[in-house]
């Protein structure tokens, strides 16, 4: 709990739940080639940016996070990879993020059914923090924003479990976010702020390989994000692979 996960104060787990044995003994290597798509990259948010975003580039915005990420898994490690970037939280017009994962899970789904190869599904999001805090560490000589994994329970202190919500894929969810982090805590040890759990589902139903990854924050660079794709795309291939 104090290495690896961060509990809402909504939400509740155990452990069981969280028993790191299990997550490190689940197989999450990759079983399709690359012949067909493996990868899909989206984005829930689309219209976050950075400190330095020009406005109407798309490519300094998390989607312009979100090509060099597809790039870098498809030039250098080899995966097929899909990268949607519709915007989601844009209604006629204007930034609105209240239906936001409906409209994303909405495309995901259709994308999924279409590509049924695709065994791992990434919303990439940049978080949110005060004006004052800056999450970056530096890898390899480059400044580079520091990540997260957000995982949904399914489940609120309020009312238990979140029935309306449901998710066959937590504990896969947990495992895969689990085996990253530990990835990266042997690699790249300043790279992973943790494994955020909250109370709801955030789409990660989709896949048992499905994450929510938080690259850097509104206070970060573009290229300090950008930068942070590198690392974590090296983690990735090494829990697809299973060597790590």
């Amino acid at each position: 709990m104090n290495n690896f996960f961060i509990v809402d104060p909504n939400t509740a787990t155990n452990p069981e739940q969280l028993n790191a044995a299990n997550f490190l003994a689940e197989d999450l290597t990759m079983k399709q080639d690359n012949s067909k798509p493996q990868i899909l990259i989206y984005h829930s948010h689309s219209q976050e940016d950075f400190t330095d975003t020009v406005p109407g580039d798309v490519s300094t915005t998390v989607v312009g996070v979100g090509d060099y990420l597809a790039q870098i898994l498809q030039d250098q490690y080899g995966y097929s990879v899909i990268h949607v970037t519709d915007a989601f939280d844009i209604v006629n017009g204007e930034l609105d993020r209240n239906q936001a994962y409906d409209f994303a899970r909405a495309k995901v789904e259709q994308v999924l059914q279409e590509n049924p190869s695709i065994e791992v599904v990434i919303d990439l999001h940049r978080d949110g923090v005060p004006e004052d805090r800056h999450l970056v560490t530096e890898i390899n000589g480059k400044p580079t924003a520091q990540i997260m994994c957000y995982n949904g329970l399914s489940y609120t202190v309020n009312n238990g479990p979140v029935d309306y919500l449901p998710n066959p894929y937590v504990q896969d969810n947990l495992a895969f976010s689990f085996q990253l982090e530990y990835q990266a805590e042997q690699y790249y040890p300043d790279l992973y702020r943790g494994i955020y759990l909250a109370g709801l589902r955030y789409n990660l139903h989709l896949r048992p390989k499905a994450i929510l990854l938080e690259a850097g924050a509104q206070t970060n660079s573009v290229v300090e994000v950008k930068n942070a794709m590198e690392p974590f795309a090296d983690i990735l291939n090494r829990v697809l692979t299973g060597e790590g």
